[in-house]
């Protein structure tokens, strides 16, 4: 064991791990590996070995020094202890002396690294080659860091911190992120939401896109509910987007109740129901194939009166005459009346509406504002969430399907918009992903100008094909083995990540992969509060109502305005 200088007992008497960091930038050096697999890391300095395994974190990021003007850069997937000989296994440390004495040269520390990019010539490249044996392993600097994943302060959405290193400040690219489909996992009381509501104010703020919210918990529109009964902001109580949020009720009573303002009260008409709404709702409510083939066959017979005729006590001479042709079973049309008779209980599902909701929320989103449908005490019944929400967006992205058409055709091109759902692996089981709504609109990314950003606790009983399609993924920590493999579904080095995956703490640690980062990163995620407020604060909010009247005036029509205010 050889010592150099002073350095291990400067090292020892350092207490700041920053101040550990700066003094021990080299790690060790490369010992073998594969590109498959990553790369093997002996460390260096013997009386380092407990301070690299206690001290550097899974998902730190390292930089390891090539031949020429190569430098590769990778993320610490795991620390293993291990001895030099096997006979040491017996030896007796009774002291740190003797620990002092036989680390490095009895047993030793490895740790394991899976590249993410090489650096020649000044240009980041996929990783194709290796470095040689003993090429050195340091710290990548913070510089280094922010240069790879493209993180400029300022610019698209300050989510957090490198979990190594509070000095990089992790910014996710907000128009990338919206192209395609997004993912956000994490097993319950993880913080999803804490985490959904600051991304989503930003793409509000910045104008990038309409969004579309079903509030399954009522956490999105005015008030966000915390531990200990702590309450936080909700998209509507943000001055910089308030003008730009519309809050739709559900469940009036349950709004007037929690004091929360909203635009207008949802209603659906059983005029406005079609079978392709009641299909999603096969599982909840045991419907056999046979039936869901019978709800078309009424529909053809009885128009839009068929809904109305399952939840009638005495069916009409369409329904009759129905019967009667033997085209469809009297027990068959029984079973389905006892079972659909279950949605006749939400108050909101009215005989006859004359006004198209669907419509007027679509009229929101194409000025550009943002949609939040609350549903108060029906957050509780999985089966309002799944009717309303297919209910919606089939209507919606329909619509989106026909300005597309016509955009190609020289008509203006439909705005972005996100839709936000909860519980999406009831919509996206891979037994209805195939034929509902929510699939096809992950399925065909941005073709239609329409994206999801699904929030989930359980992965794996999402689709594959879904899970492959997502162009970003941020996942908090999960409990079950076979929710981390489903989010790692289609990843370049799941095996290596899955350690990562798995090391995450309960609260404020994400890892973000995909389209919006240039490389997967862990991130310790901002709290959400006071701080977050002040972003999201409207620069004219504290001049008197007059004058801020005459300021918006002067505003109005300014881009730089628009895009960071209204």
């Amino acid at each position: 064991m050889t010592l150099d200088g002073d350095f291990p007992e400067k090292f020892f008497a350092v207490e700041s791990v920053a101040e550990r960091r700066t003094l021990g930038a080299r790690l060790g050096v490369v010992v073998g590996g594969s590109l498959s697999e990553g790369l093997i890391v002996r460390a260096d300095e013997p009386l380092l070995v407990q301070h690299l395994a206690e001290g550097v974190p899974v998902g730190a990021y390292v930089a390891v020094e090539g031949n020429t003007d190569r430098t590769f850069f990778g993320m610490i997937t795991d620390v293993e202890l291990d001895y030099v000989n096997p006979q040491a296994r017996s030896l007796n440390v009774t002291s740190d002396f003797q620990r002092a004495v036989y680390l490095g040269t009895a047993f030793h520390c490895l740790f394991h690294v899976k590249l993410m990019l090489v650096l020649e010539g000044g240009v980041p490249k996929p990783v194709r080659s290796l470095p040689l044996h003993h090429a050195v392993v340091r710290r990548a600097t913070p510089e280094e860091v922010r240069a790879l994943l493209s993180t400029s302060p300022g610019e698209g959405y300050y989510i957090g911190t490198a979990v190594d290193d509070e000095q990089i400040e992790i910014w996710i690219d907000l128009e990338r992120l919206i192209e395609r489909s997004t993912g956000v996992f994490g097993r319950s009381g993880t913080g999803k939401t804490f985490l959904t509501l600051p991304l989503l104010a930003s793409v509000i703020k910045k104008n990038l896109a309409s969004v579309l919210v079903f509030d399954m918990h009522n956490d999105y529109g005015y008030t966000l509910k915390g531990d200990r009964n702590m309450r936080f902001k909700g998209l509507k109580q943000l001055s910089a987007i308030t003008s730009r949020v519309v809050v739709v009720a559900l469940d009036e009573e349950s709004s007037k109740q929690r004091n929360a303002p909203y635009e207008f009260a949802l209603r659906i008409g059983y005029n406005q129901i079609e079978p392709q709404d009641i299909e999603i709702l096969r599982a909840e409510l045991s419907l056999s194939d046979v039936q869901v083939n019978a709800l078309y066959a009424l529909q053809r017979y009885a128009r839009n009166h068929w809904f109305a005729e399952l939840l009638s006590d005495e069916p009409s001479e369409a329904v009759d005459r129905l019967l009667e042709s033997g085209k469809l079973n009297e027990g068959t049309f029984a079973a389905m009346q006892r079972k659909l008779s279950r949605l006749a209980r939400f108050p909101f599902l009215e005989p006859l509406v004359d006004e198209d909701y669907a419509e007027r929320i679509l009229a929101h989103l194409a000025r550009g504002e943002s949609v939040v449908i609350e549903f108060g005490r029906h957050g509780n019944d999985l089966l309002a969430y799944l009717l309303v929400a297919n209910f919606l967006t089939r209507r919606i992205h329909q619509r989106y399907v026909d300005m597309k058409e016509r955009a190609e055709g020289g008509g203006p091109e439909p705005r972005h918009l996100v839709i936000a759902i909860e519980e999406a692996h009831k919509f996206l089981d891979p037994e209805v992903a195939r034929q509902t709504i929510f699939g096809t609109i992950a399925r065909e990314l941005r073709k239609y100008n329409v994206t999801l950003l699904i929030v989930d606790q359980r992965p794996s009983q999402i689709d594959t094909e879904v899970m492959s399609q997502l162009g970003t993924r941020i996942t908090a920590a999960l409990s079950d083995e076979k929710d981390i493999a489903a989010v790692l579904t289609g990843v370049s080095g799941a095996a290596e990540l899955r350690q990562v995956l798995a090391s995450l703490e309960s609260k404020q640690q994400v890892l973000i992969l995909g389209h919006a980062v240039n490389m997967p990163v862990v991130v310790r995620t901002r709290e959400y509060g006071e701080a977050m407020y002040r972003e999201f604060a409207d620069p004219l909010s504290e001049l008197p109502p007059e004058k801020q009247a005459e300021e918006r005036r002067k505003l109005l029509g300014r881009r730089s305005y628009n895009d960071s205010v209204l």
